[in-house]
């Protein structure tokens, strides 16, 4: 008995021991779990820490997160910075799968309980998310969430995005340890979201800076416009990463703009398309001192009935190049549809880097300005030097001769005589054309374009392959000034339509193409010392060259040649002169 008691007195003590070393066991285990989560913690502070790339530093953060607080699903949603109703600019989700994603369409934009950190950015706790007033349900193709916690990420003080957790794993509910290793992560994570940013900062700027000399060199080196347009528009779409580039122009003696140069997504319907001043997104940044930014433009009331250009595009920004009192243009830069709004930090170096363009292009234009008034200064000067020596020799070299014509006794003498003098008339007539020539003014889009004077030149020398021989060009009036480029067109088409029926039929030796502006008429006449024109022959080439004068108002006359040959003029009048008397007299 005292035996049996003895035994049952000592099973009390051994009882409680072994609650006693269970009760350590849990806690030695507790702690040892803290003390994973805390390594868990430090690993992933010091993993987050050494990113500098935003984009990279944002995605382990919420990996880090998730695998933290052990939740199903996590996100990091950035917050938008301009606006009083203040959403979401980016929404970054672990967990997720690709089909998911697709199921559930477009991503939150900040309402209901993501809004309600937004709204209210302090740490939120909750077991079930459809008992809080500010939860309406979820999209379809949702998957199911329950349990949630979020915790605001603060860089500078200031709210950059907050964490989205739910559906812990191991427990019903998050509990306050998890709020508290989150908020650890939130702290270390505005750290490095800082550092990033700075360094990406940094170095975005230092591509606008280089992208600027580039396009500058390029500019002052003379390069034509349409090469620089280019390098803005390429240089511009890869420092921010955008998917749309443009440079949009005003319209000399216009109130409108016009699209320069685009490249990217959607650049068909930008290139050659024409705006209204003051009236839409472009136009304002036109008439602005600052970047004018769209997180949706399609959806931006500013761009009115345009928005069908902007189809598929999302974010975007028009940066005004100004260079003093307005701008000379404006550039376009947007990225795909639910892209990622433009930064501030992304717009301020964009907006220096086109306003050094536009200081730039005025520089180079001011500068071709005063190599073009050189030029014609020097044009000025060789035309006083033809006139008062050149022409003013040859007449007295050309009375000379006509002193000699009464000395000579042979015919054949004074027959050479008179060719020299008519030699001599001509070649007068050839410098005073050239004279005309020299100082005729050039415009802008004359500049661009080869005139009606070397396009002739030109047709003439290519002419002397099929006919063997050069013809004979003279050149009369200001026709790189005076005859419209339809015009042009028309009396290069018809040359080379003249000169080749010399080739094929006439066996010609000699042909005289003299072309003559002035009075308000424009004239082509085309004179060959071949066999002339035959009583019948195919004449639908004469019959295209007449149709041809006939629509700008003129004819074409065709006639034998003094001395044997055939003659062929084509004469119109210039715009805002009546035809003359007998179509082609």
């Amino acid at each position: 008995m005292n035996g049996d008691s003895a035994d049952a007195g000592a099973g009390v003590p051994r009882l409680r021991l072994d609650e006693l070393l269970e009760e350590l066991e849990r806690r030695i285990g507790e702690v040892r779990g803290t003390q994973d989560r805390l390594h868990g913690l430090l690993e992933a502070v010091l993993s987050i820490g050494r990113g500098l790339d935003v984009a990279q530093v944002l995605k382990q953060i919420v990996e880090a997160a998730v695998v933290l607080v052990d939740a199903e699903y996590g996100a990091l949603g950035v917050v938008a910075k301009a606006g009083e109703d203040r959403g979401l600019s980016q929404f970054l989700t672990v967990g997720l799968s690709p089909d998911q994603v697709a199921d559930i369409g477009e991503l939150p934009s900040g309402h209901g309980i993501l809004g309600e950190l937004i709204r209210h950015p302090e740490p939120l706790r909750l077991e079930e998310l459809s008992q809080h007033p500010a939860s309406y349900g979820f999209p379809p193709g949702h998957p199911p969430m329950h349990s949630f916690l979020g915790v605001p990420v603060r860089v500078r003080e200031e709210v950059f995005g907050n964490f989205y957790l739910t559906e812990k794993r191991s427990a019903k509910e998050f509990d306050a340890e998890d709020e508290a290793v989150l908020s650890t992560l939130a702290a270390a994570a505005g750290v490095a979201i800082e550092n990033a940013q700075l360094y990406e900062e940094a170095r975005r700027r230092e591509q606008w800076s280089a992208a600027g000399a580039e396009v500058i060199g390029t500019l002052l080196s003379g390069a034509p416009r349409g090469e620089v347009l280019e390098l803005i528009v390429r240089r511009a779409k890869d420092v921010v990463a955008a998917d749309l580039a443009a440079v949009v122009l005003p319209v000399e003696g216009s109130e409108g703009l016009r699209t320069g140069l685009a490249e990217g997504l959607g650049a068909e319907a930008f290139r050659g398309a024409s705006v209204q001043r003051h009236d839409g997104f472009v136009e304002e940044a036109f008439g602005a001192e600052a970047p004018v930014a769209s997180v949706d433009v399609r959806r931006d009331p500013r761009v009115g009935e345009s928005g069908a250009a902007w189809s598929g595009l999302g974010p975007a920004v028009a940066v005004p190049m100004g260079a003093g009192e307005e701008a000379r243009g404006v550039l376009v830069l947007a990225r795909a549809e639910r892209g990622v709004p433009f930064a501030e930090a992304e717009i301020a170096p964009a907006l220096g880097f086109a306003s050094q363009v536009a200081l730039a292009m005025e520089v180079a234009e001011r500068r071709r300005d005063a190599e073009a008034v050189a030029l014609l200064e020097e044009r000025d000067r060789i035309a006083k030097d033809l006139h008062d020596l050149a022409i003013q020799r040859l007449f007295a070299t050309g009375m000379t001769l006509q002193s000699a014509q009464r000395l000579a006794d042979r015919p054949e003498m004074r027959e050479r005589l008179t060719r020299a003098v008519r030699d001599l008339d001509s070649t007068i007539k050839i410098i005073r054309s050239t004279i005309f020539g020299l100082q005729a003014p050039e415009t802008d889009g004359e500049r661009e374009r080869a005139g009606l004077r070397a396009r002739t030149a030109e047709t003439v020398e290519d002419a002397a392959r099929m006919l063997g021989f050069t013809p004979a060009l003279r050149v009369e009036g200001l026709v790189d000034t005076s005859v419209p480029l339809p015009f042009a067109d028309q009396v290069v088409a018809v040359l080379k339509e003249a000169l080749s029926n010399v080739a094929r039929h006439a066996g010609a030796s000699a042909v005289d193409v003299h072309l003559t502006a002035g009075e308000g008429r424009l004239a082509l006449t085309v004179t060959d010392n071949g066999r002339g024109l035959p009583e019948q022959s195919r004449r639908s080439g004469l019959r295209n060259l007449a149709q041809r004068a006939e629509r700008l108002g003129g004819a074409l006359e065709l006639g034998q040649a003094d001395g044997g040959g055939a003659r062929l003029c084509w004469r119109v009048p210039l715009p805002g002169h009546p035809a003359p008397s007998g179509a082609g007299a």
